[in-house]
C-alpha cells in the first residue's frame, strides 16, 4: 500500500512542475504503443530538456488511468503545473507531437 503511495506521490510532483511533461500511458501487450518507443526517443532528442517524457503502465497504474480517462492505449497526456494542456490516444508522429508541445507551452 505504502509503494503506491510513493509512487503517487512522485508521479503527482512530476506533473505538477513548471517543465511540461509528456505521459505516455501504455500498456506491454499494445502493439502501437511499442510503435511510441521510437517516436518519444526522436522527440526527446529534439526537444531535450523542454519537456520531461515519461512512460506509465495503465494496468500497473489503473488509478492514474482512470484519473485521467485513459480508454484506450497509448494515450498521450501533456501536464504543465498539473493541468492537463493536451490528450489524445493513438500513434503521434514526433514532428506533430513537438509542435502540439510548442504550441501548448508557447
Amino acid at each position: 500500500m505504502a509503494e503506491t503511495t510513493k509512487k503517487e506521490t512522485k508521479f503527482n510532483d512530476i506533473i505538477n512542475g513548471e517543465k511540461p511533461v509528456l505521459v505516455d500511458f501504455y500498456t506491454d501487450w499494445c502493439g502501437p504503443c511499442k510503435m511510441m518507443n521510437p517516436i518519444l526517443k526522436d522527440l526527446k532528442k529534439s526537444m531535450g530538456d523542454a519537456v520531461n517524457i515519461i512512460k506509465v503502465d495503465a494496468e500497473k497504474n489503473a488509478d492514474a488511468a482512470i484519473k485521467y480517462n485513459v480508454r484506450g492505449v497509448p494515450t498521450l497526456i501533456l501536464f504543465k503545473n498539473g493541468q492537463i494542456l493536451w490528450q489524445q490516444s493513438g500513434v503521434v508522429q514526433a514532428k506533430e507531437l513537438e509542435q502540439i508541445i510548442n504550441q501548448k507551452i508557447g
